[in-house]
Protein backbone atom coordinates (compact mmCIF):
# COMPACT_ATOMS: atom_id res chain seq x y z
CA UNK A 1 0.00 0.00 0.00
CA UNK A 2 1.59 3.64 -0.88
CA UNK A 3 2.20 5.72 1.92
CA UNK A 4 -0.22 8.65 2.06
CA UNK A 5 2.19 11.83 2.13
CA UNK A 6 0.86 14.37 4.26
CA UNK A 7 2.71 18.18 4.19
CA UNK A 8 2.99 20.48 7.17
CA UNK A 9 3.47 23.31 6.27
CA UNK A 10 5.46 26.16 7.97
CA UNK A 11 3.23 26.81 10.59
CA UNK A 12 2.21 23.01 11.48
CA UNK A 13 5.79 22.23 11.88
CA UNK A 14 6.19 25.28 14.53
CA UNK A 15 2.97 23.91 16.02
CA UNK A 16 4.66 20.69 16.16
CA UNK A 17 8.00 22.33 17.57
CA UNK A 18 6.38 23.56 20.10
CA UNK A 19 4.44 20.81 21.52
CA UNK A 20 7.56 19.08 21.22
CA UNK A 21 9.31 21.09 23.42
CA UNK A 22 6.26 21.33 26.17
CA UNK A 23 6.57 17.25 25.59
CA UNK A 24 10.28 17.49 26.47
CA UNK A 25 9.54 19.52 29.40
CA UNK A 26 7.19 17.03 30.80
CA UNK A 27 9.59 14.12 30.46
CA UNK A 28 12.11 16.20 31.89
CA UNK A 29 9.77 16.49 34.98
CA UNK A 30 8.64 12.80 35.10
CA UNK A 31 11.68 11.42 34.78
CA UNK A 32 14.87 13.16 37.01
CA UNK A 33 17.13 11.09 35.13
CA UNK A 34 17.03 13.35 31.88
CA UNK A 35 17.85 16.25 33.75
CA UNK A 36 20.73 14.55 35.74
CA UNK A 37 22.50 13.54 32.22
CA UNK A 38 21.63 17.26 31.03
CA UNK A 39 19.11 15.96 28.53
CA UNK A 40 17.79 18.88 26.26
CA UNK A 41 13.61 19.16 26.49
CA UNK A 42 13.94 20.03 23.07
CA UNK A 43 15.86 17.08 22.10
CA UNK A 44 13.93 15.05 24.03
CA UNK A 45 10.55 16.16 22.96
CA UNK A 46 11.45 16.23 19.26
CA UNK A 47 13.00 12.66 19.62
CA UNK A 48 10.10 11.11 20.59
CA UNK A 49 7.84 13.17 17.95
CA UNK A 50 10.59 12.20 15.14
CA UNK A 51 10.07 8.57 16.74
CA UNK A 52 6.43 8.47 16.05
CA UNK A 53 6.54 9.49 12.63
CA UNK A 54 9.01 7.02 12.13
CA UNK A 55 5.93 4.84 13.10
CA UNK A 56 3.50 5.73 10.83
CA UNK A 57 5.87 5.58 8.10
CA UNK A 58 6.96 2.12 8.53
CA UNK A 59 3.55 1.01 9.52
CA UNK A 60 2.71 2.78 6.17
CA UNK A 61 -0.06 4.98 7.11
CA UNK A 62 1.81 8.18 5.93
CA UNK A 63 5.34 10.09 4.88
CA UNK A 64 5.70 13.45 6.62
CA UNK A 65 6.60 16.22 4.28
CA UNK A 66 7.86 19.54 6.52
CA UNK A 67 8.26 23.33 5.34
CA UNK A 68 10.47 24.81 7.94
CA UNK A 69 13.08 26.35 6.45
CA UNK A 70 12.52 30.02 6.32
CA UNK A 71 11.28 29.95 10.02
CA UNK A 72 13.69 27.97 11.09
CA UNK A 73 16.51 30.54 9.29
CA UNK A 74 14.73 32.79 11.13
CA UNK A 75 15.43 31.11 14.79
CA UNK A 76 18.39 30.54 14.07
CA UNK A 77 19.67 33.83 12.84
CA UNK A 78 17.87 35.71 15.80
CA UNK A 79 19.98 32.72 18.19
CA UNK A 80 23.23 34.16 16.56
CA UNK A 81 22.23 37.82 16.75
CA UNK A 82 21.73 37.12 20.51
CA UNK A 83 24.82 35.27 20.55
CA UNK A 84 26.98 38.08 19.28
CA UNK A 85 25.08 40.64 21.53
CA UNK A 86 26.13 38.72 24.92
CA UNK A 87 29.93 39.12 23.62
CA UNK A 88 31.08 42.29 25.68
CA UNK A 89 34.26 44.14 24.72
CA UNK A 90 36.17 42.42 27.35
CA UNK A 91 35.35 39.24 26.13
CA UNK A 92 36.46 39.54 22.67
CA UNK A 93 39.63 40.09 23.80
CA UNK A 94 40.35 37.78 26.14
CA UNK A 95 38.59 35.47 23.54
CA UNK A 96 40.93 35.99 21.07
CA UNK A 97 43.53 33.31 21.70
CA UNK A 98 41.30 30.47 22.60
CA UNK A 99 39.62 31.77 19.33
CA UNK A 100 42.64 30.70 17.51
CA UNK A 101 43.58 27.81 19.25
CA UNK A 102 40.20 26.20 18.72
CA UNK A 103 40.06 26.97 15.37
CA UNK A 104 43.28 24.92 14.78
CA UNK A 105 41.44 21.81 17.25
CA UNK A 106 38.17 22.13 14.94
CA UNK A 107 40.60 21.68 11.90
CA UNK A 108 42.75 18.71 13.31
CA UNK A 109 39.90 17.03 14.39
CA UNK A 110 38.32 17.24 10.89
CA UNK A 111 40.97 15.87 9.20
CA UNK A 112 40.87 13.21 11.78
CA UNK A 113 37.67 12.34 10.95
CA UNK A 114 38.38 11.68 7.70
CA UNK A 115 41.65 9.90 8.14
CA UNK A 116 39.70 7.32 10.65
CA UNK A 117 36.53 7.05 7.65
CA UNK A 118 39.30 6.37 5.07
CA UNK A 119 41.60 4.02 7.97
CA UNK A 120 38.64 1.95 9.26
CA UNK A 121 36.82 1.86 6.19
CA UNK A 122 39.76 0.48 4.73
CA UNK A 123 40.33 -2.38 6.67
CA UNK A 124 36.55 -3.53 6.13
CA UNK A 125 36.80 -3.00 2.35
CA UNK A 126 34.43 -0.36 1.83
CA UNK A 127 35.01 2.00 -1.19
CA UNK A 128 36.90 5.00 0.36
CA UNK A 129 34.36 7.73 -1.62
CA UNK A 130 31.90 5.84 0.42
CA UNK A 131 33.76 6.00 3.79
CA UNK A 132 34.54 9.56 3.30
CA UNK A 133 30.68 10.19 3.26
CA UNK A 134 30.86 8.91 7.11
CA UNK A 135 33.95 11.63 8.19
CA UNK A 136 34.05 15.70 8.64
CA UNK A 137 31.62 15.60 5.79
CA UNK A 138 28.93 14.94 7.40
CA UNK A 139 29.44 14.88 10.91
CA UNK A 140 31.95 18.58 10.86
CA UNK A 141 29.76 19.72 7.83
CA UNK A 142 26.26 18.62 8.77
CA UNK A 143 23.56 17.90 5.92
CA UNK A 144 24.48 21.21 4.52
CA UNK A 145 27.93 19.59 3.17
CA UNK A 146 26.29 16.41 3.17
CA UNK A 147 24.54 17.47 0.20
CA UNK A 148 27.42 19.53 -1.47
CA UNK A 149 30.18 16.91 -1.63
CA UNK A 150 28.24 13.66 -2.02
CA UNK A 151 27.32 14.69 -5.52
CA UNK A 152 31.23 14.29 -6.31
CA UNK A 153 31.32 10.69 -5.08
CA UNK A 154 28.58 9.96 -7.28
CA UNK A 155 29.78 11.57 -10.77
CA UNK A 156 33.26 9.26 -9.25
CA UNK A 157 30.67 6.00 -9.56
CA UNK A 158 30.01 5.72 -6.09
CA UNK A 159 25.87 6.05 -6.69
CA UNK A 160 24.80 5.38 -2.55
CA UNK A 161 26.81 8.19 -1.91
CA UNK A 162 24.39 11.13 -1.21
CA UNK A 163 22.54 8.28 0.51
CA UNK A 164 25.09 7.39 3.07
CA UNK A 165 26.00 11.02 3.48
CA UNK A 166 22.58 11.66 4.22
CA UNK A 167 22.22 9.27 6.86
CA UNK A 168 25.35 10.19 8.46
CA UNK A 169 24.67 13.70 8.84
CA UNK A 170 21.46 12.34 11.05
CA UNK A 171 22.63 9.74 12.51
CA UNK A 172 25.64 12.55 14.07
CA UNK A 173 22.71 15.01 14.78
CA UNK A 174 21.33 12.33 16.82
CA UNK A 175 24.30 11.07 18.21
CA UNK A 176 25.35 14.54 19.20
CA UNK A 177 22.05 15.95 20.86
CA UNK A 178 21.98 12.56 23.19
CA UNK A 179 26.00 12.39 24.02
CA UNK A 180 26.46 16.20 24.57
CA UNK A 181 24.62 17.07 28.22
CA UNK A 182 25.83 13.49 30.03
CA UNK A 183 29.14 14.15 28.27
CA UNK A 184 29.28 17.73 30.03
CA UNK A 185 27.66 16.38 33.11
CA UNK A 186 30.49 13.74 33.07
CA UNK A 187 33.27 16.63 32.79
CA UNK A 188 31.97 19.01 35.23
CA UNK A 189 31.70 16.25 38.05
CA UNK A 190 35.20 14.65 37.26
CA UNK A 191 36.60 17.34 37.70
CA UNK A 192 34.73 18.97 40.72
CA UNK A 193 33.47 22.30 38.60
CA UNK A 194 30.71 22.65 40.21
CA UNK A 195 31.76 24.85 42.79
CA UNK A 196 32.04 28.71 41.30
CA UNK A 197 34.85 29.24 43.29
CA UNK A 198 36.87 27.00 41.21
CA UNK A 199 36.02 29.37 38.31
CA UNK A 200 37.20 32.88 40.24
CA UNK A 201 40.63 30.89 40.94
CA UNK A 202 41.14 30.39 37.40
CA UNK A 203 40.17 33.95 35.86
CA UNK A 204 37.27 32.01 33.95
CA UNK A 205 34.24 33.89 32.65
CA UNK A 206 31.07 32.68 34.22
CA UNK A 207 27.83 33.98 35.91
CA UNK A 208 26.57 32.43 39.22
CA UNK A 209 22.90 32.16 39.40
CA UNK A 210 20.82 35.33 39.86
CA UNK A 211 17.57 37.04 39.57
CA UNK A 212 16.95 39.69 37.16
CA UNK A 213 13.44 41.20 36.66
CA UNK A 214 12.52 42.13 33.00
CA UNK A 215 9.67 44.04 31.73
CA UNK A 216 7.32 44.64 29.25
CA UNK A 217 9.24 47.33 28.08
CA UNK A 218 12.94 46.06 28.36
CA UNK A 219 11.84 42.86 26.77
CA UNK A 220 10.39 44.39 23.51
CA UNK A 221 13.56 46.57 23.25
CA UNK A 222 15.18 43.59 23.38
CA UNK A 223 13.71 42.05 20.75
CA UNK A 224 13.33 45.30 18.24
CA UNK A 225 17.49 44.85 18.94
CA UNK A 226 17.72 41.45 17.58
CA UNK A 227 15.94 41.69 14.94
CA UNK A 228 18.00 44.99 13.88
CA UNK A 229 20.94 43.03 14.22
CA UNK A 230 19.53 40.47 11.74
CA UNK A 231 18.90 43.56 9.34
CA UNK A 232 22.62 44.72 9.98
CA UNK A 233 23.74 41.27 9.65
CA UNK A 234 21.58 40.69 5.86
CA UNK A 235 23.25 44.04 4.45
CA UNK A 236 26.46 42.77 5.84
CA UNK A 237 26.32 39.15 3.91
CA UNK A 238 25.26 41.27 0.74
CA UNK A 239 27.91 43.36 1.01
CA UNK A 240 30.39 40.52 1.61
CA UNK A 241 28.97 38.53 -1.93
CA UNK A 242 29.59 41.62 -3.39
CA UNK A 243 33.28 41.23 -2.86
CA UNK A 244 33.04 37.17 -3.70
CA UNK A 245 33.09 36.22 -0.08
CA UNK A 246 30.93 33.88 1.04
CA UNK A 247 30.16 33.87 4.60
CA UNK A 248 27.10 32.14 5.98
CA UNK A 249 23.84 34.65 7.43
CA UNK A 250 24.06 33.28 10.56
CA UNK A 251 27.48 34.43 10.88
CA UNK A 252 26.95 37.73 9.70
CA UNK A 253 23.99 37.89 11.70
CA UNK A 254 26.13 36.72 14.82
CA UNK A 255 28.80 40.19 13.44
CA UNK A 256 25.60 42.54 13.57
CA UNK A 257 25.20 41.46 17.42
CA UNK A 258 28.73 42.38 18.13
CA UNK A 259 28.07 45.40 16.78
CA UNK A 260 25.10 46.30 18.74
CA UNK A 261 26.55 45.61 21.84
CA UNK A 262 29.42 47.66 20.83
CA UNK A 263 27.16 50.58 20.68
CA UNK A 264 25.05 49.71 23.75
CA UNK A 265 28.79 49.61 25.59
CA UNK A 266 29.56 52.34 24.46
CA UNK A 267 26.58 54.52 25.19
CA UNK A 268 26.40 53.12 28.16
CA UNK A 269 22.75 51.25 28.09
CA UNK A 270 23.49 47.54 29.10
CA UNK A 271 21.87 46.76 31.80
CA UNK A 272 21.40 43.23 33.43
CA UNK A 273 17.42 43.71 33.01
CA UNK A 274 18.26 44.34 29.08
CA UNK A 275 21.13 41.47 28.96
CA UNK A 276 18.64 38.84 30.38
CA UNK A 277 15.62 40.35 27.90
CA UNK A 278 18.34 39.58 24.93
CA UNK A 279 19.43 35.89 26.65
CA UNK A 280 15.32 35.25 26.76
CA UNK A 281 15.76 36.17 23.29
CA UNK A 282 18.11 33.66 21.93
CA UNK A 283 16.67 31.07 24.49
CA UNK A 284 13.68 30.93 22.69
CA UNK A 285 15.28 31.17 19.31
CA UNK A 286 17.40 28.08 20.20
CA UNK A 287 14.74 25.67 21.36
CA UNK A 288 12.46 26.43 18.49
CA UNK A 289 15.00 26.29 16.25
CA UNK A 290 16.37 22.85 17.81
CA UNK A 291 13.11 21.14 18.15
CA UNK A 292 11.75 21.85 14.28
CA UNK A 293 14.90 20.69 12.99
CA UNK A 294 14.47 17.14 15.40
CA UNK A 295 10.70 17.03 14.82
CA UNK A 296 11.15 16.91 10.76
CA UNK A 297 14.10 14.29 10.79
CA UNK A 298 13.46 11.00 9.14
CA UNK A 299 14.98 8.42 10.74
CA UNK A 300 13.90 5.57 8.60
CA UNK A 301 17.05 6.55 6.27
CA UNK A 302 19.53 4.89 9.30
CA UNK A 303 17.54 1.75 8.21
CA UNK A 304 19.60 1.98 4.77
CA UNK A 305 23.10 2.07 6.79
CA UNK A 306 24.49 -1.43 6.77
CA UNK A 307 26.68 -2.74 9.50
CA UNK A 308 29.88 -1.38 8.34
CA UNK A 309 28.67 1.88 7.97
CA UNK A 310 27.05 1.73 11.21
CA UNK A 311 30.98 0.53 12.81
CA UNK A 312 32.45 4.04 10.94
CA UNK A 313 30.09 5.95 12.73
CA UNK A 314 30.50 4.79 16.00
CA UNK A 315 34.44 5.67 15.16
CA UNK A 316 33.70 8.54 14.37
CA UNK A 317 31.83 9.37 17.92
CA UNK A 318 34.58 7.34 19.48
CA UNK A 319 37.07 9.51 18.28
CA UNK A 320 35.18 13.27 18.94
CA UNK A 321 34.82 11.99 22.52
CA UNK A 322 38.49 11.26 22.63
CA UNK A 323 39.73 13.87 21.08
CA UNK A 324 38.08 16.51 22.50
CA UNK A 325 38.22 15.45 25.96
CA UNK A 326 42.07 14.95 26.19
CA UNK A 327 42.91 18.13 23.78
CA UNK A 328 39.71 20.63 23.35
CA UNK A 329 38.88 20.20 27.31
CA UNK A 330 42.50 20.24 28.16
CA UNK A 331 44.33 22.89 25.69
CA UNK A 332 41.17 25.78 26.12
CA UNK A 333 42.20 25.49 30.02
CA UNK A 334 41.19 23.00 31.84
CA UNK A 335 38.08 24.83 33.41
CA UNK A 336 34.60 24.68 33.71
CA UNK A 337 34.86 27.51 30.23
CA UNK A 338 36.72 24.68 28.76
CA UNK A 339 34.23 22.10 29.77
CA UNK A 340 31.83 23.57 28.43
CA UNK A 341 33.67 24.12 25.12
CA UNK A 342 33.96 20.74 24.63
CA UNK A 343 31.02 19.79 24.68
CA UNK A 344 30.23 22.04 22.11
CA UNK A 345 32.93 20.93 20.01
CA UNK A 346 31.26 17.78 20.21
CA UNK A 347 28.25 18.80 19.34
CA UNK A 348 29.51 21.03 15.82
CA UNK A 349 31.76 17.96 15.17
CA UNK A 350 28.97 15.11 15.19
CA UNK A 351 26.29 16.90 14.01
CA UNK A 352 25.79 21.36 14.03
CA UNK A 353 26.70 24.32 15.83
CA UNK A 354 22.68 24.30 17.00
CA UNK A 355 23.32 20.89 18.38
CA UNK A 356 26.73 22.52 20.46
CA UNK A 357 24.51 25.33 21.65
CA UNK A 358 21.51 23.57 23.20
CA UNK A 359 23.48 21.28 24.86
CA UNK A 360 26.00 23.45 26.15
CA UNK A 361 23.27 25.24 27.13
CA UNK A 362 21.47 22.62 28.88
CA UNK A 363 25.03 22.10 31.10
CA UNK A 364 24.75 25.64 31.76
CA UNK A 365 21.45 25.53 33.40
CA UNK A 366 22.13 22.25 35.59
CA UNK A 367 25.42 24.75 36.96
CA UNK A 368 26.04 28.07 35.58
CA UNK A 369 26.62 30.31 32.55
CA UNK A 370 29.63 30.65 30.49
CA UNK A 371 29.98 33.79 28.36
CA UNK A 372 32.98 32.74 26.81
CA UNK A 373 32.06 29.38 25.68
CA UNK A 374 28.91 30.98 24.03
CA UNK A 375 31.02 33.26 22.10
CA UNK A 376 33.66 31.03 20.70
CA UNK A 377 32.25 28.11 19.74
CA UNK A 378 29.78 29.91 17.49
CA UNK A 379 32.73 31.87 15.96
CA UNK A 380 34.70 28.32 14.97
CA UNK A 381 31.51 26.36 14.44
CA UNK A 382 29.40 28.59 12.97
CA UNK A 383 32.50 30.35 10.54
CA UNK A 384 35.88 29.26 10.88
CA UNK A 385 35.32 25.94 11.27
CA UNK A 386 33.15 25.60 7.60
CA UNK A 387 36.10 26.94 5.91
CA UNK A 388 38.94 24.96 7.18
CA UNK A 389 36.78 21.73 7.25
CA UNK A 390 36.33 22.81 3.30
CA UNK A 391 39.85 22.37 2.55
CA UNK A 392 39.94 19.18 4.73
CA UNK A 393 37.61 17.94 2.69
CA UNK A 394 38.77 18.45 -0.71
CA UNK A 395 42.08 17.14 -0.20
CA UNK A 396 40.53 14.32 1.26
CA UNK A 397 38.41 13.52 -1.45
CA UNK A 398 41.82 13.65 -3.38
CA UNK A 399 42.64 11.30 -2.02
CA UNK A 400 40.01 8.77 -2.16
CA UNK A 401 39.40 9.07 -5.84
CA UNK A 402 42.80 8.03 -6.49
CA UNK A 403 42.15 4.97 -3.93
CA UNK A 404 38.85 4.33 -5.33
CA UNK A 405 40.24 4.30 -8.91
CA UNK A 406 43.62 1.55 -7.84
CA UNK A 407 40.83 -1.10 -6.15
Amino acid sequence: MERMVIEFGMFETLLLGVLAIYLGDFMRKKFPVLVKYCLPSAVVGGTIVSIITMILYYAGIMEPSFDFKTVNTLFYCLFFAASGAAASLSLLKQGGKLVVIFAALAALLAACQNAVALGVGGLMGVNPLISMMTGSIPMTGGHGNAASFAPIAVEAGQTAAMEVAIASATFGLIAGSLIGGPYGNFIVKKFGFEDPELDNQQNTLVDTAKTVLMNKKTMISSVNMMVLACGIGQLIFLGLQKVGANIPIHVCCMLGGILVRVFLDKTGRVTDSLLEAIDTVGDFSLALFVSMSIVSMKLWQLADLGPQLIVLLLAQVVLVLVFTYFLTFRLLGKNYDSAVMAVGHLGFSTGAVPVSMTTMKTVCDKYRFSKLAFFVVPVIGGFISNISNALIITKFLDIAIKMSAGM
